[in-house]
C-alpha cells in the first residue's frame, strides 16, 4: 500500500469522524430541545392539576391538551432538523429544499388561513383559561349555551332547546362567561301605586331569606333590595338582586319570582293592570234628555 493510499484512507475516516461528530452533536441537541418541552408540559400539568398519572378534572385536561400540542410541535421541529443536518453533511445542497419548503408553506399557510387561525386561537383559549366545559357562556351574542367540549379548532356548546352550536375558535370576537365563579338573579318586581313601598320592600326581604335559609346551596346571599328602579302609569317598579352559585341564576330568579307573587297575594299587595279610558265620538253630551222630537 502506497503512501497516498494511506493519506486518502486517513482523510476519509478522519472526514466521516467529523460528520459523525457533528451528527451526534445534532441529535444531541434535538433530544435536548424534546427534553425540555417535555419538562416544560410536566411543569404546567403541576401546576393545573394534581400531577398524578390519571387526568382527573377539567384543569389536567387542559393542561395535557397544551402539553400534547407543545410536544408535537417540538418532535416535528427536533425531525426536521436532524434530516436537513443529516442531508447537508453528505453533500445534499439543502437551499433549495429549504426555499422550496418555504414556498410550500406560504402556500398552505394561504389556503388554510382559517384553519390555522383557528388553532392559533384555540391554544391561547385553553391557555389562559377563558372558560372550560361546563361553563354557561356567550359568544358574540350570537350563541348562548353550556360548553360540553372544547379542542384547539372548535368550541361546541349546547343551548336550552338541546342544539349543538360549533363555534371555530378563530371566529370568537367577545365572550360574557355567565357562570364564573358565581351569578346575580335580577328579578323586577312591578306594584300598584298604592302599594307602600316600604311594606313591599320588606315583604321582598322575607322571601329572599327563606329562600336562602331552603336552598343555600344556590342561593349564596340573601335577597338585596336595591330600591325603586322605575315609575310608571300603573305602578312602580321595585329591583331585586340574589347572588347565586355558578349557573344558577335562571332557576332561583323563576322561584323567586313565584314565591314572591304568593307573598303578595297572602299580604294583599297588588300587581298593577292597564287601565283604559274609551271615549265614543257619537255618545250624547252629559245631562242631554230626550224630548220626545
Amino acid at each position: 500500500m502506497t503512501l497516498a493510499t494511506m493519506t486518502l484512507q486517513a482523510f476519509a475516516v478522519h472526514d466521516i469522524w467529523e460528520k459523525v461528530q457533528k451528527l451526534g452533536l445534532v441529535l444531541i441537541t434535538c433530544l435536548a430541545l424534546l427534553w425540555g418541552m417535555s419538562l416544560v408540559a410536566r411543569a404546567v400539568r403541576r401546576a393545573v392539576g394534581s400531577g398524578g398519572g390519571e387526568v382527573t378534572s377539567e384543569a389536567e385536561r387542559r393542561a395535557k391538551t397544551l402539553g400534547s400540542v407543545l410536544t408535537n410541535a417540538a418532535r416535528v421541529l427536533a425531525v426536521t432538523f436532524f434530516l436537513l443536518m443529516t442531508l447537508q453533511e453528505f453533500g445534499v445542497n439543502i437551499g433549495p429544499l429549504v426555499a422550496g419548503a418555504g414556498v410550500a408553506g406560504v402556500a398552505l399557510g394561504f389556503g388554510a388561513q382559517s384553519l390555522v387561525k383557528d388553532v392559533i386561537s384555540g391554544f391561547f383559549l385553553l391557555m389562559e383559561n377563558q372558560f372550560g366545559v361546563g361553563d354557561i357562556i356567550n359568544v358574540d351574542d350570537n350563541h348562548i349555551g353550556t360548553v360540553e367540549r372544547m379542542t384547539l379548532r372548535i368550541t361546541q356548546l349546547r343551548d336550552l332547546e338541546g342544539r349543538a352550536h360549533y363555534v371555530p375558535n378563530g371566529s370568537i370576537n367577545r365572550v360574557v362567561v355567565l357562570s364564573k365563579d358565581f351569578a346575580r338573579a335580577l328579578v323586577d318586581v312591578e306594584v300598584d301605586l298604592a302599594t307602600d313601598p316600604d311594606r313591599a320592600f320588606e315583604v321582598l326581604k322575607q322571601v329572599g331569606s327563606r329562600l336562602h335559609q331552603d336552598r343555600p346551596d344556590l342561593v349564596l346571599e340573601t335577597l338585596e333590595v336595591k330600591g325603586i328602579e322605575t315609575l310608571g302609569p300603573n305602578g312602580f317598579i321595585i329591583r331585586t338582586l340574589t347572588k347565586t352559585a355558578p349557573g344558577a341564576q335562571w332557576d332561583v330568579a323563576r322561584e323567586l319570582r313565584r314565591r314572591i307573587l304568593l307573598a303578595f297575594r297572602e299580604v294583599g299587595i297588588q300587581i298593577p293592570y292597564s287601565q283604559r279610558v274609551v271615549h265614543h265620538r257619537g255618545d250624547p253630551p252629559t245631562g242631554w234628555q230626550d224630548s220626545g222630537h
